[in-house]
C-alpha cells in the first residue's frame, strides 16, 4: 500500500470523507523533466593527469566458450566439483556459483573439503562450504591480493563475456539467473559496513553523439580489432556473447535519460544508472578474515596434473584453478581474453564513475581505476599477453582530462 492511498484511508476514517474528494493530487517537483530527487548533485571532477597513474594491472579473464564448468568428476576416491570459467563475471557470481558447487560437494557429507585457488571464486567457495559445516583448506600458490582476480573490474558485470550464446544454448539461462540473484542477495550482508567491502555508486554513460550513433561506431571498433586478428574463435561482435540481464531486470537499476539543463557534464547526452562494485582491498580483507576466524588453513601449493587432486588428505575437492584450467585440465573450451586496468591516486571525495569515448572510470576507495573498452567484447578476446601495457592507460587518461577540461572555469571568489 502507497502512502498516498493510506493518507486518504485515513482521513476517511477520520470522519472527513466528504472532503477526501476535494483533496487535489500532490504534483512532483520537477527540474528539465526530471524528478526533483533525481538531480544530480554538485560532483567533484576527477583529476585525471597521467602522473597520477600509481599502477598497472593486466589479467587474463578465465572465459569459457560454452559457461562455467560446473560438474564433477572422480579421480581414484576423490571426487572432484568444478568451479571454473567465468569470464568477466567472476566477482559477480562468485556467491551463486560457489552455491552449486558446495551442494554438490557436500552430497557425500564430507568432514573436509580442499578448495584448489584462492581467487574470489576459491574464497568463496571455501566460505560457503565452511557455513555448511565441512573443515576447509584452500590449496593455492597465492593468496587473493595476488592473484587474477584482484587484477579485474570488481564491478557488478554478471553476464560480462559469461559465454557465447550459442555454444551455451538455450538452456544456460536459467542456470546464470540462478548464480546471479543467489549472488546479488548475499551481497545485501556485505552493504554499510566498514570500509565499503560492497559499494553502490551513480554511473554516467556519456556521449557526444546520439546513441545509434555511438553503436556505429562501436561496430566500426569491433571490424577493426577483427582486422588486427587480435583474438582467434567464432566471435564475430559482441552480439555473440550471452547477454541475459534482462532475466534479472526486476532486481537491478534501470538507465536515467538526463535532459539539457539536468546533465551535469559537458557533452550533448548524459545518462545515469547504479551501479554495484567491490572494494578489493576492504573485501578481500574481510573474506578471508572470515575464513581463517572460522578454522580454515591455506597451504601454498601448485598442482602440474590433475592426478595431484588424488593425492590431498580431503576426498571431496572443490576445484577453482581460474584461467589455470586451460593448461591443467587441457580444457579445450577455455579462451584468455586480456584485461587491463589503470589506478589513479585515490579521491575519497569523488563517490561516482563515468562511461566516456570507450573509456570507463571508477572511484573506488583504493584507487581510481581508468579502462579502455574500446572494441566492446570483441577487446582482448584470444590475447594471452599478460604484461601491462601503460601507453593504453595513458591515453584512456588522458581522454578523460580532456573531458573535464571542457568544463566552465569556477566563478571567482
Amino acid at each position: 500500500m502507497d502512502r498516498r492511498r493510506l493518507l486518504k484511508q485515513s482521513l476517511a476514517l477520520g470522519g472527513m470523507a466528504g472532503l477526501s474528494a476535494c483533496a487535489a493530487t500532490p504534483q512532483r517537483s520537477m527540474a528539465g523533466g526530471v524528478p526533483i530527487e533525481d538531480i544530480p548533485p554538485p560532483l567533484p571532477p576527477i583529476r585525471a593527469h597521467i602522473d597520477r597513474i600509481f599502477d598497472v594491472r593486466c589479467c587474463l579473464r578465465p572465459f569459457r566458450t560454452i559457461g562455467p564448468n560446473l560438474g564433477t568428476e572422480r579421480m581414484g576416491d576423490t571426487l572432484v566439483v568444478h568451479n571454473y570459467g567465468h569470464g568477466g563475471s567472476g566477482w559477480s557470481l562468485s556467491w551463486g556459483s560457489a552455491d552449486i558447487a558446495v551442494q554438490k560437494a557436500m552430497s557425500v557429507a564430507p568432514k573436509q573439503i580442499a578448495v584448489v585457488g584462492c581467487g574470489i571464486i576459491g574464497l568463496t567457495s571455501a566460505l560457503l562450504a565452511q557455513r555448511a559445516g565441512a573443515n576447509v583448506t584452500i590449496y593455492a600458490r597465492e593468496m587473493l591480493p595476488r592473484t587474477r582476480s584482484v587484477r579485474a573490474n570488481g564491478s557488478w558485470t554478471p553476464d560480462s563475456r559469461i559465454t557465447l550464446a550459442a555454444a551455451a544454448g538455450p538452456d544456460f539461462g536459467a542456470l546464470w539467473e540462478r548464480m546471479a540473484r543467489y549472488s546479488w542477495s548475499t551481497y545485501r550482508a556485505y552493504l554499510g559496513l566498514p570500509g565499503r567491502p560492497v559499494d553502490f555508486c551513480d554511473q554516467y554513460i556519456l556521449s557526444d553523439e546520439p546513441r545509434d550513433a555511438a553503436r556505429a561506431d562501436e561496430a566500426k571498433d569491433e571490424a577493426a580489432v577483427r582486422a588486427r586478428g587480435a583474438w582467434t574463435g567464432p566471435p564475430d561482435s559482441s552480439a555473440d556473447f550471452g547477454d541475459y540481464s534482462d532475466r534479472i531486470r526486476d532486481i537491478t537499476p534501470g538507465r536515467q535519460v538526463l535532459p539539457p539543463g539536468v546533465n551535469p557534464f559537458p557533452v550533448k547526452y548524459a545518462a545515469r544508472t547504479s551501479n554495484m562494485f567491490f572494494n578489493f582491498g576492504a573485501y578481500g580483507h574481510l573474506l578471508l578474515s572470515d575464513f581463517f576466524q572460522a578454522g580454515g588453513r591455506f597451504e601454498a601449493r601448485e598442482f602440474h596434473h590433475p592426478s595431484e587432486l588424488a593425492q590431498l588428505k580431503e576426498k571431496v575437492v572443490i576445484n577453482c584453478p581460474g584461467y589455470a584450467a586451460k593448461d591443467l585440465w587441457k580444457d579445450t573450451h577455455m579462451v584468455p581474453v586480456r584485461g587491463q586496468t589503470g589506478w589513479l591516486i585515490p579521491q575519497p571525495e569523488v563517490h561516482y564513475g563515468i562511461s566516456y569515448n570507450h573509456v570507463s572510470v571508477l572511484s573506488k576507495s583504493d584507487g581510481v581505476m581508468v579502462q579502455m573498452f574500446e572494441g566492446g567484447d570483441l577487446k582482448g578476446y584470444g590475447d594471452s599477453m599478460e604484461v601491462p601495457n601503460r601507453a593504453e592507460t595513458e591515453r584512456a587518461v588522458r581522454i578523460i582530462e580532456a573531458l573535464y577540461a571542457r568544463f566552465p572555469a569556477p566563478p571567482a571568489a
